[in-house]
């Protein structure tokens, strides 16, 4: 059985690692609000209490879950050159979309807070076509 990858440019990989950095930031945040103590919170300006005081379903939570564990895989599966990137940034891609359009349509938003869920979607998106890109250029099989 033959490998027919052919070698990808450099820039895939600092856009990979790039993507591994920005979605272990994802995991931190998530594992920081799951695991956040009284104390913790206690320790935050007001602002960010109320945030992470608020109340949020559980499919929120499963689909914040989904988007930055998902995207850790994905980011992985682009480093190890494996073609299932592609599907798992379509499922981060998707559990961010479910995440955010909760956000969008329960919480007031001023427009500087509106600037982060946009920018994670975008990646998201990003990634998924980089993917897709990467998989058609047989940087990834």
């Amino acid at each position: 059985m033959t490998n027919s990858m052919t070698k990808p440019p450099v820039w895939f990989w600092i856009v990979s690692i790039v993507a591994l950095i920005w979605n272990g930031l994802g995991v931190m945040a998530y594992l920081a609000r799951a695991y956040a103590t009284d104390e913790m919170i206690a320790a935050m300006p007001e602002e960010q209490q109320a945030e992470f005081l608020a109340e949020h379903p559980a499919w929120y939570t499963a689909a914040f879950a989904i988007a930055v564990f998902a995207g850790v895989l994905g980011s992985l599966a682009l480093l190890l050159r494996k073609k299932w990137a592609h599907p798992l940034f379509v499922l981060s891609a998707l559990g961010a979309i479910v995440q955010h359009f909760y956000l969008f349509t329960n919480v007031e938003m001023t427009a500087g807070k509106i600037v982060m869920p946009v920018l994670v979607i975008l990646v998201c998106v990003f990634l998924v076509f980089f993917a897709k890109n990467a998989k058609a250029k047989e940087w990834i099989s």
